[in-house]
């Protein structure tokens, strides 16, 4: 067609073919780059996380900011208004002690707040149905029967039994001494209590600077306290009581608000000297888990015997890591490898298309042999004869080597002398085979079966004849 002329191929265009996903030689490993993402982003429970995972709170902080002004303020007025009277008239020492405690309240009470209490890591989907399936073997039960609601585990320690329950929202038994916070919606590890005042919960991993905590800060209100009144007395004698409450009424807020704090620090501070001393919880103590009301035979299997060995424990004991790794990244989206690399799947599965297609018998409407392919005794212009097949076996693949015209004639056909009075016939005189074409009963039977020439049957010579007549088309 000359150029420019019309036809049917005029708007015809070619389609852009996309082989990116189906490239024999792409590597079934690479990814898209999407931004890794660190666990406390999709951090199941009510925690609020800062500094990229490195604080971890719970998600009610109010009372923990109220908490810092308290220190902050009361602290701050004692330095401003108090330490530089007192360091004149009695010593400097005062601000110097003041300033040690301060720290150190300060230091205790954020390691408590920003660190991890020791969270359980909840169970993977494959790890919850695998405990699914052990409790309903342990209850004798189908996965369609009925499941008791309690879930219970009993273990010894130290001769006194102990029951794990089992956590409905975890799905997890959860360890001895180990308990779900409501609040921060995680099961944490020597559980002792959620307090507020510091933001977080109390467990193992910051159980000791809690208690030293409560412990420096009940000394820093009762010092504050102490010194705020020996300031007001010491002005009092020179100017008069109601003079010194005017010249210094900072003094006056610093009073208030420690004599109001210094009972319930100092209280709390007891209380858990003395559950540190028998190596209990808040949580177990609110309980009676171990109270001897019980009976006689309940005591406390955690307990060493030892009050100095019991606080030696809690406090001086090493330091567990956290189970729950915070701030490592997400590792769903790593790509699974391919069964076959560098793309062989698509070229196997195109091999083997071919392979089949070559395997598969004669359904086509036209016959593939050609005069070339055909090679009979007597007939120069013809091939080779088709092999003869049994009913039912395929052809033979085209990836096969073909046999030559030689190997042929020897294995199928009688030697020239046993058939030298059969008469071929030319193309022109050969009838027409009947029903060889496609959708005949020889068609359908997807085999090829061409029957020796040695018979005088007229069978066989219409049979020759129409694959003849077939060579010539």
């Amino acid at each position: 067609m000359p150029p420019g002329g019309g036809g049917p191929m005029k708007d015809c265009e070619y389609s852009q073919i996309s082989t990116h996903s189906s490239s024999p030689m792409e590597s079934p490993h690479k990814k898209k780059k999407i931004a890794a993402r660190r666990k406390w982003e999709v951090f199941p429970g009510r925690n609020k996380f800062f500094c990229n995972g490195r604080i971890m709170m719970a998600r009610q902080t109010g009372v923990f900011y109220l908490t810092l002004v308290l220190i902050l303020v009361t602290s701050g007025l004692f330095f401003a208004f108090d330490c530089p009277y007192l360091a004149v008239k009695i010593t400097p020492a005062i601000p110097v002690v003041g300033g040690i405690l301060f720290f150190f309240v300060m230091g205790t009470l954020l390691r408590t707040s920003f660190s991890d209490p020791g969270v359980l890591p909840r169970a993977t989907p494959d790890e919850a149905a695998d405990l699914e399936r052990q409790i309903d073997i342990a209850n004798g039960t189908s996965s369609g029967g009925y499941r008791p609601p309690p879930r219970t585990k009993e273990v010894i320690i130290n001769g006194q039994t102990v029951k794990l329950k089992y956590c409905f929202t975890c799905k997890i038994f959860r360890p001895p001494r180990a308990s779900h916070c409501s609040l921060c919606d995680n099961c944490v590890e020597r559980f002792d209590h959620h307090c507020p005042w510091v933001g977080n919960c109390v467990g193992k991993r910051n159980y000791r600077f809690f208690y030293m905590f409560i412990l420096s800060l009940s000394f820093l209100t009762v010092f504050i306290f102490a010194f705020v009144i020996t300031h007001v007395i010491l002005r009092s004698q020179q100017t008069g009581f109601l003079n010194a409450l005017k010249d210094s009424p900072a003094s006056v807020l610093e009073a208030v608000v420690c004599f109001f704090s210094v009972w319930s620090i100092v209280g709390l501070s007891g209380f858990h000297t003395y559950l540190i001393s028998s190596n209990q919880t808040t949580n177990e103590d609110i309980k009676g888990s171990w109270s001897n009301k019980r009976g006689k035979e309940n005591y406390n299997p955690y307990s060493y015997g030892n009050i100095f060995t019991n606080c030696c424990v809690a406090l001086c004991g090493p330091i567990s890591p956290s189970l729950i790794d915070r701030r490592g990244y997400i590792q769903s989206d790593t790509p699974q490898p391919a069964a076959p690399s560098n793309g062989m799947a698509a070229y196997g599965a195109t091999q083997s298309q071919s392979d089949m297609a070559a395997a598969t018998p004669l359904l086509q409407s036209e016959p593939s042999l050609t005069s070339d392919e055909l090679h009979l005794p007597g007939k120069p212009g013809l091939g080779t004869p088709c092999a003869s097949l049994t009913l039912g076996q395929p052809t033979p693949p085209s990836s096969m080597p073909n046999l030559t015209a030689e190997a042929a004639l020897t294995d199928i056909l009688p030697l020239k002398d046993e058939h030298v009075g059969h008469q071929f016939l030319t193309p022109e005189e050969a009838p027409s085979p009947p029903r060889m074409l496609a959708g005949s009963p020889l068609a359908h039977s997807r085999t090829m079966h061409v029957l020796g020439l040695a018979s005088q049957d007229s069978l066989h010579e219409d049979s020759v004849r129409g694959l003849v007549k077939l060579s010539s088309v």
